[in-house]
């Protein structure tokens, strides 16, 4: 018996089609999270701000980010998950040309608005297409996939907008690239726009809802708030974010003022994280597809990425290998992505799957937007192996609230699929 389907299996080439293009969306949405911290050595000599006030423009982006993805669940389960990401993308682009213009600290808060209301939508969108779309037994390495294209995003974001700054000598049209790498992305999707369509299996659901059943209780569409694992996993996300803003905005000015490296050379650290951290979902697919046990393996990964960080924080780790034990770390946390994805599929009530995700993801802006200022104070007291400790803490929280969620139990809303009125 073959282990896989066969390459001209139909329903095999339908779901690499749907995966594909879901992490094309998601990869762009992950490089906009970055449109502007890269640019953060430009932004304070060109504009004179210190790192905690670029802190604020990320809070910014998450704030609009974190409220915008819980109110954007309920319009996906309404409307679809389609329409509502074609929208985002514009978004985006509004923003890149918004940076590209900018003449002041007024003008960057716009963009990262623009960005931070681009990005809503895309966990509830993505996570509704993939979960109507795709196979079951191969939903684990959709997952991988779309985590995997996920970090692929936040990876090319440095060496994108910095490699084109460099080249053109010009911030503003690397923005302009940016824009119209956007604009580009977004063409494919709507020529594609087939395999994302997600209202096929609403519109049964929807048949299947509208026939009555003796007994049957139509809950109120707020009725999932209820449940303890939804916000044990959107605590979770919280805090493993929180931490991810440490890498993100502050890795590479905090290992260069530990050691003394030019920022030519931190400014990749978050590219390797994030590469490797891709190299960890591809392990971590596979883990998931296995049955292995999701809380065991969250706790495992994202516990040795934490003690990497701690080593790096405590000045244990010298020179260029601090930059590397860094990149490394990603290894361990990208591990975990796919089990952690899985965990919040279990938590959502049939239904809800836009309002789950919504909701539970929000948690990861909320965490980049209180995380951000907390790290840039940090690095502007000059505690820079601060900047890793604190990552590690929030690790640790992060891993005792993925270990609650096996203990919440499933569910407890009505199994019969139905849509919110």
């Amino acid at each position: 018996m073959a282990l896989l389907p066969l390459p001209n299996d139909p329903a095999l080439r339908a779901d690499l089609r749907t995966t594909g293009l879901v992490g094309l969306a998601h990869g762009s949405s992950h490089f906009f999270h970055l449109l502007l911290p890269p640019m953060f050595p430009v932004f304070i000599r060109e504009f004179g701000l210190s790192y905690t006030e670029l802190g604020l423009l990320v809070t910014l982006f998450f704030v609009v980010s974190g409220l915008g993805q819980a109110l954007s669940g309920f319009l996906v389960d309404r409307v679809g998950a389609r329409p509502v990401l074609f929208a985002a993308f514009l978004s985006f682009i509004a923003a890149a040309l918004t940076a590209a213009s900018a003449q002041g600290p007024g003008a960057l808060a716009v963009a990262a608005l623009l960005a931070g209301l681009g990005n809503a939508p895309f966990h509830p969108a993505d996570f509704t297409i993939l979960n109507q779309r795709i196979t079951p037994q191969r939903l684990g390495h959709a997952y991988s996939a779309h985590g995997i294209c996920g970090n692929l995003g936040w990876a090319l974001s440095p060496v994108f907008l910095v490699g084109l700054t460099s080249v053109l000598d010009s911030w503003r049209l690397a923005y302009l690239g940016a824009a119209l790498l956007a604009a580009t992305v977004l063409l494919i999707l709507y020529r594609q726009r087939a395999a994302l369509d997600d209202r096929h299996q609403a519109r049964r659901q929807a048949s299947v809802a509208a026939r009555p059943v003796a007994g049957a209780t139509v809950e109120h569409p707020m009725a999932f708030l209820r449940l303890p694992s939804v916000w044990l996993c959107f605590s979770f996300f919280f805090w493993s974010t929180a931490a991810m803003a440490a890498i993100q905005g502050f890795a590479s000015p905090a290992l260069q003022q530990m050691h003394g490296l030019p920022l030519s050379l931190t400014a990749f650290v978050v590219t390797g994280f994030m590469l490797c951290g891709a190299a960890g979902m591809v392990a971590g697919g596979f883990l998931v597809a296995r049955g292995a046990a999701l809380e065991r393996i969250i706790t495992l990964a994202i516990g040795a990425g934490a003690a990497v960080l701690v080593a790096v924080g405590l000045g244990l780790i010298p020179g260029v290998a601090a930059v590397v034990a860094v990149a490394l770390s990603g290894v361990a946390i990208g591990l975990a992505g796919p089990s952690r994805d899985m965990l919040i599929k279990r938590a959502a009530p049939p239904g809800a799957t836009g309002r789950v995700y919504g909701t539970v993801y929000s948690g990861l802006d909320i965490g980049f937007a209180l995380g951000a200022p907390v790290f840039g104070r940090i690095l502007d007291a000059g505690w820079p192996g601060g900047v890793f400790l604190a990552a590690s803490l929030a690790l640790a929280a992060g891993i005792v609230s993925a270990g609650l969620v096996g203990r919440a139990g499933q569910p407890a809303l009505p199994a019969e699929p139905r849509l919110s009125p």
